[in-house]
């Protein structure tokens, strides 16, 4: 174990990762968030601001990642976690930390498929248990299930973090600078390519006036030096107003058009 790393902080980070993993499929609770585990992480490593920052920057990578029936994307938890296990150990900027997770996060995702595969045949003795109206076999499975998800998680993650800082720093001394250069530029492109996916599955040919609208407004306080830090919660509201409005416009036309069909013909009945 590193000089550096206390079993506390071993013992929490399992933990941490325990949950994380967990919630990712059963809580829901969006507790495995990269923008939840960051500053989590960064507060048992003792440096808060990096892991936020970190985890900022890896959920605008992930965003539009979703899983789609067992087709399952690089795994949110582990790359999270290593993202700010490796900027705040090694001393990486976050966009390239970010890039040098995306092994880990891609071992995540074999992980889940690995467990998924594993849990298969496990469903005939469910549809049995079911059959048999014997709910307590069912909550074993699903508990099973989830401790089983839970722990191999926080075996990953925990060597990782473990072993990570000192194999870590010999693997960094050894990537040439234009490298690391590359790294950096590559994790701070994958934030526009998460926004990229998620546009391409929400976006509607009716809303790309406020798409372009949004695009302007940012770009003029953001030129504003004394609102450029407060940019981002004055889009929000008016986004919020914008969405608002709507909403009353929309309500407003189907209570229209329910009254209409209930009761609003002529004098005649027509």
């Amino acid at each position: 174990m590193d000089a550096d790393i206390t079993a506390i902080q071993v013992i929490l980070v399992f933990l941490v990762t325990f949950i994380a993993a967990i919630d990712q499929f059963n809580f829901l609770e969006s507790l495995y968030q990269p923008i939840v585990m960051g500053p989590i992480i960064g507060a048992i490593m003792g440096d808060v601001q990096t892991g936020l920052i970190v985890g900022g920057t890896y959920q605008l990578m992930t965003i539009g990642n979703m899983p789609v029936g067992g087709a399952q994307p690089p795994n949110p938890v582990i790359g999270g976690i290593m993202a700010t296990v490796l900027a705040i150990s090694l001393g990486l900027e976050p966009n390239a930390a970010v890039a040098a997770a995306i092994p880990f996060s891609l071992l995540g995702q074999y992980a889940v498929t690995t467990i998924f595969t594993i849990m298969s045949p496990v469903m005939a003795y469910a549809d049995k248990a079911a059959h048999e109206a014997d709910p307590k076999k069912i909550a074993w499975i699903n508990y099973g299930a989830m401790g089983f998800l839970g722990l191999v998680f926080g075996i990953i993650v925990t060597l990782f973090f473990v072993g990570g800082a000192t194999f870590g720093s010999t693997v960094v001394n050894a990537i040439p600078a234009w490298l690391m250069s590359g790294l950096s530029a590559a994790g701070g492109m994958m934030r526009f390519v998460g926004f990229a996916i998620l546009l391409k599955v929400m976006i509607s040919g009716e809303m790309w006036g406020f798409y372009f609208m949004g695009f302007a407004l940012a770009n003029l306080l953001a030129s504003i030096p004394q609102l450029s830090g407060s940019a981002l919660l004055l889009l929000a509201l008016i986004g919020f107003a914008f969405a608002y409005w709507d909403y009353q416009n929309q309500t407003a036309v189907k209570s229209a058009a329910a009254a209409g069909g209930f009761g609003g013909g002529d004098e005649d009945g027509i």
